[in-house]
C-alpha cells in the first residue's frame, strides 16, 4: 500500500510540475524578447526588445497611441547599445546603453535614446534623462510583419511592425 501511496504522489508532483512549465511557456510567449545585432562602420549595435504580435488588432493609432511615449516594443523598455559615439540622424549619440523610446505620429515620429537604460515600459520615463531625440519618416513596410522585429544595417536601423516601418539613419 505505501508503494502505491508513493508511486501516486510521484505522478502528482510530477504533473503539477509540468503544468506549472506549461502556463510559465504561455505567458513567455506572450510577447518573446528577442534582439538583434549589427555593424554600422566601426560601432557594433545592439538592440533588446520584447515582440509583441499584432494578433488582429489595429496598432498604429489605437493599441500604440499616436502622440505619447512608447516603449517600442513590450514588457521591459527597448535597450539600444552602441560601443561607439555614432551620429543618428546627423546628430552626436556617445557610446552606451540607452532606453530606446518613441512618439508615434502619423506622418512623423520622435525616437528618443534614454540616458536610464533598465526601465519597464515607458512608465517612469522622464524626458529629462534623454541624451538625444531626432525626428524620421515612417513608411510603409514591404510585407506584413506579424511580429514586432528590428533589423540593423549599413545605413541605420529599423522598427518594422504590422504594415510600417520606420528607419533611422546610423552613421
Amino acid at each position: 500500500m505505501k508503494k502505491h501511496h508513493f508511486i501516486f504522489s510521484a505522478l502528482f508532483i510530477l504533473i503539477s510540475f509540468l503544468s506549472t512549465l506549461s502556463v510559465f511557456a504561455q505567458k513567455k510567449g506572450q510577447s518573446p524578447r528577442d534582439s538583434v545585432n549589427g555593424r554600422i562602420g566601426k560601432a557594433t549595435i545592439s538592440i533588446n526588445y520584447g515582440s509583441p504580435s499584432v494578433k488582429g488588432r489595429k496598432i498604429w493609432g489605437d493599441l500604440v497611441p499616436y502622440g505619447k511615449v512608447w516603449r517600442t516594443g513590450a514588457n521591459e523598455a527597448t535597450t539600444f547599445k552602441t560601443d561607439q559615439d555614432i551620429m543618428v540622424e546627423g546628430k552626436k549619440l556617445p557610446a552606451g546603453k540607452y532606453a530606446f523610446f518613441a512618439i508615434p505620429g502619423e506622418k512623423t515620429w520622435i525616437i528618443i535614446f534614454n540616458k536610464t537604460a533598465n526601465q519597464w515600459g515607458s512608465f517612469s520615463y522622464k524626458e529629462g534623462d534623454d541624451a538625444l531625440r531626432v525626428e524620421v519618416k515612417p513608411g510603409k513596410s514591404a510585407a506584413m510583419n506579424e511580429h514586432l522585429v528590428y533589423k540593423v544595417s549599413n545605413s541605420g536601423v529599423s522598427l518594422l511592425w504590422e504594415n510600417l516601418e520606420v528607419p533611422v539613419s546610423v552613421r
